[in-house]
């Protein structure tokens, strides 16, 4: 995954995308100023900067025009803004912004900007929900593949789910790809255990009920299979 450096004035949204980005896979660094994004991006070398435009010090368009001025600006950036026009986003992109996002900034947009941004920079670093299904649409199944190139499969202990006898995953996949599916079937074990009741499985696994929403979406769970009776 990657290196994503998150540059805001504002406690509130460093940690709101920082817990969304980490949720994704990806590595975080904050900022909070112009002065701890250039310390930042000089020992993290980020794959992608989110770079707010009002800051305090030195707004976002003045670093960005720093970076580019400066041939330091190998890698993309976001730029975000509550108060943007489209002046200051053709302005942001003039100077080598990729993308411009408008709060509040919404977790759709927010996770298909740094999709495309990524996959600009490198296919794999940034590939999309819609491309991790299509890998997964097109990896042979189980024991259709040749002797010499077998996937390796564990068996998931504990209680089964559903009309299987166990679950198995292939490891012989990215990483990110092998943790959806084991996640994926985590929380269906547990909504299918708990009648589909949101608030027994959040209390079972530690999450809020809005992280857990968000987390059954990200992955794909029909939720309405793993109900029995209505649950909460």
């Amino acid at each position: 995954m990657a290196t994503i450096l998150v540059v805001d004035d504002e406690l509130g949204i460093r940690a709101l995308l920082s817990e969304i980005l980490t949720d994704e896979g990806h590595t975080i660094e904050l900022a909070e100023n112009a002065a701890q994004a250039r310390s930042a991006r000089d020992r993290f070398k980020p794959d992608l900067v989110l770079l707010d435009i009002w800051m305090p010090d030195v707004d976002g368009i003045t670093l960005l025009k720093e970076w580019a001025g400066s041939a330091l600006l190998t890698m993309p950036v976001i730029m975000m803004s509550g108060h943007g026009t489209i002046d200051t986003a053709v302005e942001a992109t003039k100077f080598g912004a990729t993308a411009f996002l408008e709060k509040p900034i919404t977790l759709q947009k927010l996770l298909r900007a740094v999709d495309q941004a990524l996959v600009k920079t490198s296919p794999r670093i940034g590939a999309s929900t819609a491309d991790v299904r299509a890998d997964r649409a097109s990896a042979p199944m189980p024991g259709m593949s040749g002797a010499g190139d077998m996937p390796t499969l564990v068996p998931m202990p504990g209680e089964p789910l559903g009309p299987q006898a166990q679950q198995s995953f292939e490891l012989d996949r990215p990483l990110r790809e092998a943790r959806d599916a084991f996640e994926k079937s985590y929380f269906e074990f547990h909504l299918v255990k708990e009648g589909g009741s949101m608030t027994r499985v959040a209390e079972k696994t530690g999450l809020e009920r809005t992280h857990l929403y968000r987390k059954l979406k990200q992955l794909g769970v029909d939720l309405t299979r793993s109900r029995r009776g209505g649950g909460n």
